[in-house]
């Protein structure tokens, strides 16, 4: 960077009105990036899903609009040439940019914006691959133990300078990928998107001038600083607050791994310890998490559950300190396996939650299904054709103060689920049933969303994957809520046997006419069940969402019964007693002692530490973030 001209901020007052236009029109710019990429990528994780993540930023690289907060330091951190205008630099290697990507799949492309020679600002997304090369269509083996033994890891690198397509570079890449046109097409469709964005600032420096347009991106960020450094001393408090929860298993029969955070505040400065996690995992469920993204997830929870009306950007960073111990489960040292991180990643906002609810538990959620459910299908047609389908399914939200959780929905708001006339029509797949799975949900004034159901059957033989969590613990509920249930697994095969799957497994074949029964996990409820009112419960009875055996048992209500349900409410209160804060269903030792019984699985066993990944110590990583900030890189090679 030190050949670039960087603009400065001017100083510069930006009326009210200018700046809600500038706002909107950013807010606007990135949604049209969004555009541009679903109507030219081909795969159907992005087209139909939207599995992608713009940004753009201000000349020091701050996330001013976007979602998963910025990375431009991280990325420029291991890359060494200077930055002219028409270049387009790539990215694949999570080791390699601060873990802002999590994992090869994740294509990451940013466009520096320049405007009279200056830079101004950055453009970049990235979305995921469906495919990255290495042993297993997909590149997500659950059984990787390192990086190597997942896929394609591509360095920092121009795929286009000064506005030349680097054709030894795009052609090294995809001579390595099992779909070149799928991936051409997605990461053609990145750069487009990033290109609409350059666009679009452009624009707003042509209308508002240079001048006003970065001092309006600075009094964006100044404006969701001071709102988040209020919203912070409201919502959390001076004194340490830990919570923790698991990840099943790393796909390699080790398990389960704790996840802990603590969290405090010092003066308007938050804290967040993840001191007390678990070593790194030698399966590949590590989740490199970079410490800006988690600042973009605090952020993203406080806003919503707080103050919606709060901008996302990266204007609150310096409130925020992240300590995460080097060697841990989520800051594996080099070259951890990385490829099922998602269990980990949506752990997080459950043990985020739960933190935060230790002093005020009513203004929280319970926690969710927890996990990214991934089903992979692949195999060669009758016609010798290579087919490949990866499909991310979803499951309960958690109860919440505002109402129930929902049924069957993604925990990453702005994804959709592929339709099942495209699956049908495009793959050799046959969708026999999709639905909510009734009593899944925890129980809870404010109940918890219910799983989904899934029914594939195949219709050429092939190979399956499996990626998905929470078949081992607990969805937990909050303020009396009750759990969510667990997931699971059937294949079912032409004769009519039946076979319990785990739930991270490769290389299962099938035959045609095999049909899998993909079942995710509820989310937990929020508050007492008792509190529901019983027309609420009735209804849920009537949609099938819950069973007339539950809403007696968990809900204490009687279907068409009023006066039944009052008895039995009253009864149902008085043997239970006092509510718990959090009900994690039971302890870890009985649901390991019981997994095999109850689940068809064996329990994961406890496994030895890494001689080459040892872990920092609490003490260390705090005494290193006070020390010399948390935006760090996990040493490589």
């Amino acid at each position: 960077m030190a050949s670039v001209k960087v603009a400065e901020i001017p100083k510069v007052e930006v009326d009210p009105v200018t700046l809600d236009i500038i706002e909107g029109a950013l807010k606007s710019a990135r949604f049209e990036m969004d555009a541009t990429l679903f109507r030219t990528a081909m795969s159907p994780v992005i087209r139909e899903q939207h599995d992608e993540f713009p940004m753009l930023t201000d000349p020091q690289g701050r996330m001013v609009v976007g979602q998963f907060g910025s990375y431009i330091a991280e990325m420029l951190e291991s890359f060494d040439e200077p930055i002219e205008e028409g270049d387009v630099i790539f990215n694949s290697d999570p080791y390699k940019c601060g873990g802002t990507i999590s994992h090869i799949n994740d294509w990451l492309v940013c466009l520096p914006i320049f405007w009279d020679g200056e830079l101004i600002g950055w453009a970049s997304m990235f979305g995921h691959q469906m495919d990255a090369g290495g042993p297993l269509p997909g590149s997500l083996p659950t059984g990787a133990k390192t990086i190597f033994g997942e896929g394609l890891r591509i360095p920092p690198v121009k795929i286009f300078r000064r506005g030349e397509l680097n054709k030894d570079v795009l052609n090294v890449v995809l001579n390595n990928v099992r779909m070149p046109e799928m991936n051409r097409a997605d990461l053609m469709g990145i750069i487009a998107g990033c290109r609409t964005g350059e666009k679009r600032v452009h624009e707003l420096c042509e209308r508002f001038g240079r001048d006003t347009y970065l001092a309006a991106c600075q009094a964006l960020l100044d404006r969701t600083y001071n709102a988040m450094a209020k919203l912070i001393v409201a919502a959390i408090p001076e004194e340490p607050q830990s919570f923790e929860d698991w990840v099943d298993d790393d796909g390699r029969g080790n398990g389960p791994y704790k996840m802990k955070l603590t969290i405090w505040r010092e003066g308007e400065h938050a804290y967040f310890d993840w001191s007390g996690t678990d070593p790194q995992a030698i399966g590949p469920v590590n989740f490199y998490l970079s410490e800006a993204m988690f600042k973009m997830f605090i952020g993203v929870y406080l806003i919503m559950v707080f103050d919606p009306q709060i901008l996302f950007n990266d204007g609150f960073y310096p409130l925020l300190h992240i300590v995460i111990p080097d060697g841990s489960l989520l800051h594996p040292k080099f070259p951890s396996a990385l490829g099922c991180r998602t269990h980990a990643l949506t752990r997080l906002f459950d043990i985020l939650g739960g933190a935060l609810a230790r002093k005020s538990p009513e203004h929280t959620t319970a926690a969710g299904y927890g996990t990214s459910p991934y089903m992979l299908y692949s195999g060669w047609d009758g016609r010798g054709e290579f087919y490949y389908l990866m499909e991310i399914s979803y499951g309960g939200i958690p109860g919440r103060p505002i109402g129930d959780g929902m049924d069957g929905h993604s925990w990453w708001p702005l994804f959709q689920n592929i339709p099942t006339e495209y699956l049908e029509a495009y793959y050799p797949v046959r969708i026999d049933g999709y639905t909510t799975i009734t009593d899944s949900g925890g129980a809870g004034m404010n109940r918890g969303g219910n799983g989904i159901e899934k029914r594939y059957v195949y219709l050429e033989p092939g190979e399956i994957s499996i990626h998905d969590d929470r078949w081992l613990t607990y969805p937990w509920g909050i303020l009396g809520g009750k759990p969510g249930r667990r997931s699971e697994k059937v294949l079912v095969r032409t004769d009519g046997s039946r076979e319990r799957l785990p739930s991270k497994c490769d290389e299962v074949k099938v035959a045609p006419g095999d049909m899998l029964i993909y079942r995710t996990a509820g989310g937990g409820g929020w508050k007492d069940p008792f509190d529901r009112p019983s027309e609420k419960v009735e209804a849920d009875v009537a949609k099938g969402l819950v069973s007339k055996e539950k809403a007696e048992s968990d809900y204490g209500v009687v279907v068409g019964d009023a006066e039944g349900t009052e008895k039995l409410r009253e009864r149902l209160r008085r043997e239970r007693g006092d509510v718990v804060d959090f009900d994690m269903g039971p302890p870890l030792d009985e649901i390991l002692a019981r997994a095999r019984e109850e689940t068809g699985i064996d329990p994961p066993v406890q496994p030895e530490p890494l001689a080459w990944a040892p872990m920092e110590t609490a003490e260390e990583a705090l005494r290193r973030v006070r020390e010399k900030g948390d935006r760090q890189m996990t040493l490589t090679e």
